[in-house]
């Protein structure tokens, strides 16, 4: 038997516990919870996409593979920020991260927008690389409200 196909689908309500459960897994797995991401990880609907954001779904056949928010900044130079990207740990390796990645990116410019900005921490290596990948760029002295995040970086598209 053929073994399914990454399908990469718009966020709907059944999912929403798969957006909380996999974020919050990554995050307390490396650091702890915050406030930022109780609001959105509990509320995407109002903190996310009803502020002109997305989220998309990684499913591997019925499973949930991984998610990926794109958040509207109101912001002068950035237009959206790459956030809340996690993989099952079950299916990292397979090119979820990157699949992800490249459909946000898709997705921003189909919206228009011009520039992107992600926060992380330098300790998630593959995750750093994954960024870089993608055409991330490091921005200095970005200011972030997230005592975990000690790189920020941007991508223009």
């Amino acid at each position: 038997m053929d073994k399914p196909s990454v399908r990469i689908v718009p966020f709907a309500p059944e999912y929403k516990e798969a957006f909380r459960d996999l974020n919050k897994a990554w995050i307390e797995q490396y650091f702890r919870m915050e406030p930022g991401d109780f609001a959105s990880l509990d509320h995407p609907d109002t903190y996310i996409l009803e502020k002109g954001g997305y989220i998309l779904v990684a499913k591997l056949g019925d499973q949930i593979a991984g998610v990926c928010a794109l958040m509207k900044m109101d912001h002068p130079t950035f237009d959206y920020e790459l956030a809340k990207m996690a993989v099952d740990p079950s299916f990292q390796g397979q090119k979820i991260g990157w699949k992800l990645g490249m459909a946000i990116l898709d997705k921003a410019r189909s919206i228009g927008a011009k520039t992107l900005y992600l926060e992380s921490n330098t300790i998630l290596v593959p995750a750093i690389n994954l960024y870089r990948k993608l055409g991330f760029v490091e921005v200095p002295d970005a200011n972030s409200p997230y005592e975990r995040s000690n790189i920020q970086m941007q991508c223009k598209l």
